[in-house]
Formats: structure tokens, sequence, C-alpha cells
């Protein structure tokens, strides 16, 4: 509850307008307090009737107040002086945030394509080639849905928008002033504005009443200075305010409204109508791009570990020859085995003949020979590995030694080495080969 000064105090502060001495709330307070003509009348008779009692601290206070000359048309003058500046700023703001919002939706490149996207896909369900559509269209978007998916028209042109436009937005977020002007009620405004100018004129009315119970010039002055430019100010609100309304419907017309359905469209339901669309559109954005990320995301694990070569997008990289059909993996495993095998069945069926024939002629294969088709087998197995890729066999990065009959050198060299260990080795010939060596060599001197 506020505490008022003492009435000494509210006395001079209301002849002399002193606003550090009595706040705002403090005047409207005490504009709610001024006695009236019948308590007047009742505190003189009972100060008349009994002059020593003195009166309470309620009739005290009434009477303070009672002895300010043109009491009433100076508390009402004063609460006009100290209220006008936000009476004008609660016109003035929500004007200026419409113009913003409207220049915000001219300019917004997502926003148009939104519009044509629906409009396309409107006359492509419709078959028709219809020119435009209503704007109250747009509470409906996110309710209609396919019959596939069942997902929501809004979902779809979302996509489409988001694909076709290098730099897409949310729009949301770029049009605050439309959200600002969705919470004003401007019918509502247009009657606080003619309100202001009544007040405006009664002011005026009030301090030619005080004029004739004050002798400070300068107060009178000040006074009537601070209301012609209130004057002034009022009458620029309202060109600003008329012009603000018109280029409105001005801007209904360039989005494609009927004049009739422009001249009846409410300012606050068009800019509610647009800032709830363009909610719904954020949130439809922003799921949809969680969606995408999941999906790559989801792409990008199953790519884990593998090579580059081993990848779709690799193999779909090479050229391929013109009118030839993708071959599976396995399909290109077999052929090149085959032709491994084909290659090196007859390899060893040309070194064969290759022998027979050099035994007969006396003559030993050409180290070339030999050479060529060591380099053709390596060129297949080279291009077998790397074609194929999948097909190898993962072999393990660390090749495990078997412990199994291992041996130390020391040991064996200690224990001494078996015969039948030399002849493994070819170390050392056995019985049968020393006695074919012997006979080999009697037949030779013999001969």
């Amino acid at each position: 509850m506020m505490v008022l000064p003492a009435v000494h105090v509210i006395k001079s502060a209301i002849l002399n307008f002193d606003d550090f001495a009595i706040s705002k709330e403090g005047v409207e307070k005490i504009l709610s307090m001024t006695p009236t003509e019948e308590e007047k009348q009742k505190i003189r008779e009972a100060r008349s009737a009994n002059p020593d009692v003195p009166l309470g601290t309620a009739e005290e206070f009434l009477s303070g107040l009672a002895s300010v000359s043109a009491l009433t048309p100076r508390l009402q003058l004063w609460s006009f002086k100290l209220n006008y500046e936000a009476l004008e700023q609660e016109i003035a703001e929500p004007l200026f945030d419409l113009k913003l919002g409207m220049e915000q939706l001219a300019g917004n490149r997502t926003f148009k394509k939104i519009l044509a996207t629906l409009l396309a896909v409107g006359n492509f369900l419709n078959g028709s080639e219809a020119g435009g559509f209503e704007l109250a269209y747009l509470e409906k978007v996110a309710e209609v849905k396919d019959t596939v998916h069942r997902q929501t028209l809004l979902h779809h042109v979302c996509a489409l928008v988001t694909e076709s436009e290098p730099r897409p937005s949310d729009v949301y977020s770029e049009i605050p002033a439309v959200t600002c002007s969705a919470k004003v009620d401007f019918e509502l405004l247009a009657d606080n504005l003619l309100q202001l100018e009544r007040r405006c004129k009664a002011s005026w009315e009030n301090l030619q009443v005080v004029s004739k119970h004050e002798t400070k010039s300068a107060l009178k002055n000040k006074m009537a200075d601070f209301l012609k430019d209130c004057i002034q100010r009022i009458l620029i609100l309202k060109v600003v305010h008329r012009r603000v309304i018109n280029r409105f419907h001005s801007f209904l017309l360039f989005l494609g409204q009927p004049a009739a359905s422009a001249r009846d469209t409410k300012v606050t339901g068009f800019c509610w109508i647009i800032s709830e669309f363009a909610l719904e559109y954020r949130t439809t954005r922003e799921a949809l791009t969680l969606k995408r990320k999941r999906d790559k995301h989801r792409e990008r694990t199953k790519t884990r570990g593998k090579l580059i070569t081993e990848t779709e997008k690799f193999s779909g990289a090479l050229p391929r020859p013109e009118g030839s059909a993708p071959v599976s993996p396995e399909a290109k495993h077999r052929t090149m085995t085959r032709s491994m095998t084909r290659m090196l069945t007859q390899d060893d069926g040309n070194r064969r003949r290759s022998h027979a024939v050099g035994a007969s002629r006396g003559q030993s294969p050409s180290p070339r020979d030999h050479r060529d088709r060591s380099d053709d087998i390596m060129e297949r197995l080279v291009e077998l590995v790397t074609r194929d890729p999948e097909a190898r066999a993962s072999a393990p990065k660390t090749r495990k030694r078997s412990r199994i009959n291992r041996k130390s050198m020391r040991r064996t060299l200690k224990s001494g080495v078996s015969a039948e260990t030399l002849r493994a080795l070819g170390l050392q010939k056995s019985a049968e080969d020393m006695t074919m060596g012997r006979r080999k060599m009697a037949n030779t001197e013999h001969k």
C-alpha cells in the first residue's frame, strides 16, 4: 500500500505540479480520494459546531485537499501530463511493429517460396490453374495429411522448399514484428487514440479553469506549451495510424487478396495466422532436419571399418562401358577364379610340353618364357585383388606361430642330428641312392 506524504506537502506539490514530491501512482490515488461537495459541507458544519475539538486524521486530510483551489482540474491536468508519454507509446509502438512486419514479410524469400509451393501443390491436386488462395487456408496446412504415409501437407511443402531453396530459413525468427503485432488489438488501439485526443482537449479546458485561480504565469505558460505540443503529436499520430492501416490493405492486395475481402480483414487476425503458420513451419523444419541428420549418421555407421574401395559410392564412381549391366562381386570373383585356374593349368601343360620338347631336342626351356608367364600371372593376381577386395580373406595382422615340437638350436647341436632328419632335409643320401650312384659310375667306366 502506498504511503502518501503529509497534507501540507501534498498541497504544495499540487499547487506547483511537483513530480518529485508525489509520483504518478500517488497522483492517481489522490485523484480517487478527492472530497465531494457533501463531504466538504459536513466538515465545515462539524468545525463550526465544535471549534475547540480537533478533526480526525481522515477529516484533516480531506480538509487540506479541499483548501486547494480547482483541485480536480489540477489533478486531472497533472495526471495527463504524467501519463501522456506512456499513452502515446502504447499507440505508436504497435503501429511501428505492423509497418516493420509488413516489410519483413515482403522481403522474406522463404515465405514467398512457401506460398508459391502451396499454390503449385494445390493446383496439382485439384487439377486447376488458380492464381492464388485465401490466406486463411494457412491454418489448415498442418491438418491436411496424405493417405499413404500420413504426413501433413506442411511436411511435404517444407521438404520441397528445403530442397529447392539454396538458403532456406525457418521464417518465424525473421518476422518478430509480425508476432508482436499478433498480440495487439488494433481496434482497441484506434479507440485509445480517440481517447487520448479527448483527454488532451479536456486537459486544455482544465488549464483554462486553473488559470483563473493561478497567479504564477510561468506555470501557466509551461502547461500551455506542453498541451500545444501534445496536440501536434496527436495529430501526427492520427496521420501515421491512417497511413499504416492503408498500407496494410495495400499489402493484402500485394499478397493476392481480393479487394472486397482485404477491406474486411482484421490486422490482428492476419498477423495471428501468419505467426502461427511460421511457428508450425519452424517446428516441422526442425523435425525434418533432425531426421535427415539421423539418416546420414546411420549411413555413415554402415561403412564404419571398411575400406574406401568397398563402399558403393567408390564403386559407382568407376566408369563402365555403355550398355553393360552391373556385375555382382560374387560373379566377378567366380570369373576371375576360373580365368586364373585356366591360366595355371595351361601354364603347367605348356611347361611340361616345353620340357618334353627340350629333352627330345637336347635343349632347356628359355628363362624368358618363364619370366613372361610369371609376369602375366602376377598381373592377373594384382587385378583380382584390386578389383574385388571383398573376396580376399581377412588375414590376421600378426602371424601366430605354433610352439608344438619347437626345439632349441643349442639342444639340436648338442644331441646331434639323426640320419632321417638329414635325409628329410636333403643333406644326406640314403643307402639306395648311394648304391644307384655307384652302379651308374661303374657302367660309365665300363663303357
